[in-house]
């Protein structure tokens, strides 16, 4: 191995003081939730909020004089761009950040806040990658790069020693790849502490970089998805043989997924996940039997999450879960029928939330028209007690969003 539980050990040591030893706490309701017993390290609650702090301090801490005063650069999509230029700005280090035109704005405005100078370049890292390369050339910047790096890997790697000193028998670890620098890093740490815990990788379906170079796969790559920050398409040159060695498997998890990996952080645990902070969870209501009566860790690796992005999710669950339902009926064009429906509503004990008349509608009679009516109800159960209300009183009710009828 290229990187070794003692230089993890080291790395722990110069972290000491310098970034927060993050809760690790049981989850009774995510445990709940996927049949296993889940533990929750909260990396989100980092001062950047997610766990590039651990290893953007290490390299940083270990510049040179020289390196210091001509200043870094990185490539990221977020939370790694945060954490250099936080321990940068705290070191008295220039920083320079290359992000792809695609990160959230909530993202680069952290970055700026903390010193650094922002280059948006490239819709992806591989394209902002292209830029840092010609910048490096021309004025001599160190490159502080997000996974392929020993200092990096193995201040990431500290998550896991202190997972394991708070819950010794874990069975498993659950975690997000990228590039592959937070997993290898805690698979070395990990396995080095309990040789015979399993370490698990999660990846983002649309981007099964790290899946495709260790198994030989040739999945597409690529597309927008939820989990920016795991969205790498080149790997690690140091992390892949790693990964190869310790991680048992790479789970692949879909968009859907990974909103509900979200939103039960959110509403179950009130805490703030982003996409790739989330995936670990996604992975485990992907495959539930892999994980069900098993003791397992996850990491939630990040929460700087987009609020308006999180806003949406929020109401796509209820919309899943048929808390929010939004129903067409065909209704005959008189006084009085918008009245019946409401009272038809506050009997059944449904909240309104939106209603939209349509007349012009080809397919309804002259004396006819549609009502598109969106309401809040207690659980599926009763948005299908809604839907039969609404059939028993002649108001033929459709799902907008599949235009077929409910049943």
């Amino acid at each position: 191995m290229t990187i070794s539980l003692a230089d993890i050990e080291a790395a722990q040591r110069l972290l000491k003081g310098q970034v927060l030893a993050t809760p690790m706490l049981p989850a009774p309701r995510l445990s709940a939730l996927t049949g296993a017993e889940v533990f929750v390290k909260y990396e989100n609650l980092q001062v950047t909020n997610s766990f590039k702090d651990r290893g953007a301090y290490v390299k940083l801490a270990r510049l040179g004089d020289e390196e210091r005063r001509r200043g870094v650069i990185a490539m990221s999509a977020g939370n790694h761009a945060q954490a250099v230029a936080y321990h940068a700005q705290r070191l008295g280090v220039p920083a320079t950040i290359v992000m792809p035109e695609t990160t959230p704005f909530v993202k680069v405005a952290s970055t700026k806040a903390f010193g650094a100078t922002v280059v948006l370049d490239g819709e992806t890292l591989a394209e902002s990658q292209r830029r840092v390369e010609a910048i490096v050339a021309e004025k001599g910047l160190t490159l502080v790069h997000p996974y392929d790096d020993p200092n990096i890997v193995a201040g990431q790697g500290t998550i896991a020693l202190e997972m394991l000193a708070e819950v010794p028998d874990l069975d498993m670890l659950v975690i997000p790849i990228g590039g592959g620098g937070l997993i290898a890093g805690n698979a070395v740490a990990a396995r080095g502490v309990r040789p015979a815990i399993e370490i698990l990788g999660v990846e983002a379906a649309l981007y099964p970089a790290m899946r495709n170079a260790v198994r030989g796969e040739t999945r597409a790559v690529g597309g927008p998805t939820l989990a920016e920050g795991i969205a790498v398409k080149n790997v690690g040159v140091l992390t892949r043989p790693i990964i190869q060695a310790l991680v048992s498997d790479i789970v692949l998890v879909d968009e859907t997924q990974l909103e509900q990996a979200v939103n039960a952080y959110v509403t179950l645990q009130k805490t703030m996940a982003e996409g790739a902070g989330a995936a670990g969870l996604a992975a485990m209501l992907a495959e539930p039997a892999r994980f069900r009566g098993k003791r397992v860790g996850l990491v939630l690796c990040g929460g700087n999450i987009d609020p308006r992005i999180l806003a949406s999710i929020m109401v796509r669950e209820l919309e899943r879960e048929s808390r929010i339902v939004s129903i067409r009926l065909t209704i005959p064009d008189r006084p009085g029928v918008l009245g019946a429906i409401a009272t038809l509503l506050g009997e059944h004990g449904a909240n309104i939330l939106e209603v939209d008349h349509h007349r012009l509608f080809l397919d309804v009679p002259a004396k006819g028209a549609k009502v598109d009516v969106t309401v809040e109800a207690r659980d599926r159960g009763h948005a299908q007690e809604i839907v039969r209300a609404f059939a028993e009183h002649g108001y033929d009710p459709v799902k907008i969003e599949t235009v077929k009828a409910i049943e």
